[in-house]
């Protein structure tokens, strides 16, 4: 039976799903997402894979997943307007577009763009929470910024992933990382200062974001050193960071997809 394939993006607050992957008696994003296409569907056969997983209280500005349905859609602008009527207020679909069979979510090159905010030395309003991670203690942000330059470029990353093996793929590259003040999430509760650690790669592997972030946070109370982090992405280092910084500042900025069909 022929299919027909669609990339829809997506943006959500992910403070109260436990990430995207369906978890038994969890709510998750792709459970939210699913419920609302069986109905809206009305029980016609679908199927959903996404380009990448994140984790609990992890949020996007841009995620993406692939449909595939049994049935073309007659109206995608009339589909996309009933999707977001139905989705719960967390959750919002930004597009759709159909693609080719050959087009895999998964497999196709793809650069992701990630965002950590951040701010430090003082408690800020419960607001803030969802989006944005509060470090009490102060921090030297001038040098997590030479710290943040450090990881540009190809590099030996198991220092920077959760629970490695020995026959994972750690050498990779990372495009752009910098740490700069936040210019893009303003509120009237938001503190004076507030900070974004930007980073942009091909692939990222679990909880690598968050390691680094940690990292850079234990950079700024002085628990380490520039060296510590030279010295941690040389080949077959084995020095272990293990400060994962909290999940809710962590936002998927954008996907890009090379050369989509």
């Amino acid at each position: 039976m022929k299919k027909y394939f669609y990339v829809i993006n997506i943006q959500y607050l992910g403070y109260r799903f436990h990430g995207w992957q369906k978890q038994p008696n969890l709510k998750t994003l792709h459970l939210m997402i699913d419920r609302t296409l069986n109905y809206i569907l009305e029980g016609k056969y679908f199927k959903t894979l996404t380009s990448g997983r994140t984790d609990a209280m992890v949020s996007a500005e841009q995620a993406a997943f692939e449909l595939f349905l049994q049935e073309p859609l007659v109206d995608e602008k009339a589909f996309l307007a009933l999707f977001n009527y139905n989705l719960p207020q967390d959750i919002r679909a930004l597009s759709i577009r159909e693609v080719a069979a050959d087009f895999n979510i998964i497999q196709h090159s793809k650069i992701k763009e990630y965002l950590y905010l951040f701010t430090f030395g003082e408690k800020c309003h419960p607001f803030c929470a969802p989006i944005m991670t509060t470090i009490l203690d102060d921090l030297d942000v001038n040098i997590m910024k030479q710290g943040a330059k450090l990881f540009e470029g190809e590099h030996y990353l198991w220092s920077y992933c959760y629970k490695p093996t020995e026959n994972g793929v750690y050498t990779r590259e990372i495009l752009q990382c910098e740490l700069v003040e936040n210019d893009i999430y303003t509120a009237n509760y938001f503190p004076k200062h507030s900070y974004l650690l930007r980073i942009k790669g091909k692939g990222f592997m679990r909880n690598q974001i968050r390691l680094m972030m940690g990292t850079l946070i234990d950079l700024g109370k002085g628990k380490l050193t520039l060296q510590d982090i030279k010295d941690s992405l040389v080949p077959e280092s084995r020095i272990k960071m293990d400060y994962i910084a909290p999940a809710s500042g962590l936002i998927l900025n954008s996907v890009e997809f090379e050369s989509a069909s």
